[in-house]
């Protein structure tokens, strides 16, 4: 391919590219500091267009042969996951501008971690996949202690670096024992293996299926998901149940592309993502804690993602896509509009909600919207997701599967519609000495809702184009 050919495939990495090094610069440069945050943006908002703008050109390349692919559906979902990061951008600028704390270390890791998730999508390879994957991991163990508002956040982040490098091992075991069935690295080897009846194929593909299980925090493998969301501050704990959940995701459905699940696999992929389902729901409902009721919720929509696996490869990119956007929008809006606290900690507790309508309008009712999609009731957005998973599950031939995950995803009304009842009918404690958000992060709430609207108004409108 001719230079400026490969130039242009990679312009969503190479904006990406330059935005980290002008913010590295901009770091050793005290009077420069304050502009690290509007850099960042500008360069996620640059290469999220940019992608936007090549699929729309209808761009189909290989920069690198049998590494490195863009055709319009990966740029759409590539433009996607960059787009999703401007909210976390904004919502961080309270939690990290006061004192100069991560004033350009947050925004820098952040794009750092992006580059990495933006080659996810266009892997061909398994070495692109694991480069990419590592590249968006290892600047998350740093954003788990850069506040540090807590004393667990330590604990938490090594609990992150030793499950998270535990899993990095697996996988990578597990791409070996690939390439030693089939003697590639390409990622078509995945489907080649799963038609083989060698141990050795198929213990490769377990293990990357175990190791991508662990990355998503499916059940049994989800123990570090709620100490670490809890651990770590507001802006890191959305990235993390968001756009690293979607990486892991988009992972799995490069690996599993034109890939129709039968045989064991079809248990491995359907029990242990109905007990995240069951298990995520029923643990949540116990939480007093916001965000460790979000990373339980998290557990379980992890179950509703990998059961879109069961289901026909026809299609499944789009179900995928479409619930990742839906699920985060929400998440990101229920973050956005969480109130300002000066304990971190009391920050996080139930009570701080109660009243909220009274107090703050605008964020109760954000909030609630955000609460109503992610439990899945119609008109909300949510409701399309979890209808094109479980659709997709029953035109497979699945039903009793389909069935029983529905069954655990009525679980998850009880804590969603909770927190709306203690927004909107419980009076206000005295422990309540909260602040509203600022404006960045309703800023960033207001584009979340904004997607929200659009994918509940037409679904359509982004299934078409996937």
């Amino acid at each position: 391919m001719p230079g400026n050919e490969a130039l242009r495939a990679m312009l969503p990495e190479h904006l990406l590219l330059g935005g980290l090094i002008v913010l590295i610069i901009v770091s050793m440069l005290r009077g420069a500091r304050p502009l690290a945050l509007p850099i960042a943006l500008g360069s996620v908002a640059a290469s999220a267009g940019a992608a936007f703008w090549l699929a729309a050109s209808g761009l189909s390349a290989e920069p690198f042969v049998g590494h490195f692919v863009v055709t319009p559906t990966l740029l759409l979902v590539k433009g996607a996951l960059l787009a999703l990061a401007l909210p976390v951008l904004l919502m961080s600028r309270s939690d990290f501008s006061r004192e100069g704390l991560g004033d350009t270390e947050f925004p820098t890791l952040v794009v750092a971690s992006l580059y990495g998730l933006s080659l996810l999508p266009s892997a061909a390879s398994a070495l692109v996949l694991f480069l990419g994957l590592e590249m968006m991991s290892i600047p998350v163990y740093a954003l788990i202690v850069l506040a540090f508002k807590r004393p667990q956040s330590a604990e938490s982040a090594l609990k992150y670096l030793v499950l998270s490098g535990a899993a990095s091992a697996m996988l990578l075991m597990g791409i070996s024992l690939v390439y030693g069935a089939t003697g590639s690295m390409a990622l078509t080897a995945y489907a080649d293996a799963m038609a083989q009846s060698d141990l050795l194929a198929r213990t490769g593909v377990v293990l990357v299926l175990l190791a991508l299980f662990l990355k998503a925090a499916v059940v049994p493998f989800h123990a570090w998901a709620p100490d670490t969301y809890e651990g770590a501050s507001v802006p890191v704990t959305a990235y993390m149940a968001t756009l690293s959940k979607a990486a892991v995701l988009v992972i799995a459905v490069r690996l599993f592309d034109g890939v129709n699940v039968a045989g064991p696999m079809v248990q491995l992929l359907a029990v242990l993502p109905l007990i995240s389902i069951v298990w995520g729901n029923i643990a949540a409902i116990r939480q007093t804690n916001l965000r460790r009721m979000i990373a339980y919720s998290s557990i379980a929509h992890a179950g509703y993602l990998f059961y879109a696996f069961l289901g026909n490869s026809e299609g499944r990119l789009e179900a995928v896509t479409f619930y990742i956007v839906v699920y985060s929008a929400a998440n990101l809006l229920a973050f956005a509009l969480l109130p300002e606290h000066v304990d971190d900690e009391v920050r996080d507790r139930m009570e701080t909600l109660d009243g909220l309508f009274h107090r703050d309008p605008m964020a109760a009712s954000l909030i609630a919207v955000a609460m109503l999609s992610l439990a899945g009731l119609p008109p909300f957005p949510g409701f399309t997701a979890k209808f094109l998973i479980f659709k997709s599950v029953i035109a497979a031939g699945y039903s009793t599967y389909a069935v029983l995950g529905l069954v655990g995803s009525f679980l998850g009304l009880f804590f969603y519609l909770r927190v709306i009842q203690r927004m909107f009918m419980q009076p206000s404690s005295a422990t309540n000495a909260s602040t509203a958000s600022p404006f960045a992060a309703r800023a960033a709430g207001v584009l979340c809702l904004a997607a929200t609207a659009v994918l509940m108004i037409a679904p359509g409108w982004l299934l078409d184009r996937l």
